[in-house]
């Protein structure tokens, strides 16, 4: 069965506030590397899947990053697939809860 490469990019949606992503914004500042007008912070996963086909894989992800990656009241995701082995991506999907 073929197998897939995956990255699923979660961020926080525009709306929500990013403490966390802000104290590193005001660290910036504080070592001296100015000019960091906006910081927020997200998270990556790299998975690998067997699936028959490249829809099948794209489903699947799909469901895995809607109801157990990212949480869908505060949080965006992007799903990057291709073929595993290869460096050009087959597929991109964005998810909103």
């Amino acid at each position: 069965m073929p197998v897939y490469s995956a990255r699923v990019l979660v961020s926080l949606r525009p709306s929500v506030l990013d403490p966390a992503g802000e104290a590193t914004r005001a660290a910036a500042a504080r070592l001296g590397v100015g000019g960091v007008t906006k910081l927020r912070i997200g998270k990556a996963m790299e998975l690998e899947i067997e699936a028959p086909d490249l829809d099948t894989a794209r489903e699947r992800l799909s469901l895995l990053s809607d109801r157990l990656l990212a949480n869908p009241v505060i949080e965006n995701w992007t799903l990057e697939l291709e073929p595993h082995g290869t460096s050009t991506t087959a597929a991109s999907v964005m998810g909103e809860g």
